[in-house]
């Protein structure tokens, strides 16, 4: 069982001792439905395991990084993203609401607002 933080709310969503509406899930990530998105499609995807943000990343956490970027491909694919335009996110040094490593995937993002 991965190492979960109880006061973390993504911890306690992994435990489903939240709700949350899950796209996916496996023993090591989540992928939910942002509660206030900034876009149509507004995923989070999360490992289980607690990890604070990616400069915490241990070596054997590789797997799980590659687990999510292949979620993200997943759900790009599922909803239809691939041609509308979507954004992957990242955020880390205090610029997190929720103090545990997450990726958000925003869609569709118009190709004139893309950086």
């Amino acid at each position: 069982m991965p190492k979960r933080n109880e006061a973390c709310v993504f911890c306690r969503i992994a435990a489903r001792k939240l709700p949350a509406t899950h796209y996916y899930e496996t023993k090591d990530v989540i992928a939910i439905k942002n509660i206030h998105p900034f876009t149509p499609v507004h995923v989070l995807i999360v490992p289980t395991k607690h990890i604070a943000e990616i400069t915490f990343l241990e070596d054997e956490d590789i797997r799980t990084v590659k687990e999510m970027m292949f979620v993200i491909k997943k759900l790009v694919r599922d909803f239809q993203l691939d041609t509308k335009g979507y954004r992957v996110v990242i955020n880390g040094g205090g610029a997190q609401e929720i103090q545990h490593l997450h990726l958000h995937l925003m869609g569709p993002v118009a190709v004139d607002r893309a950086m």
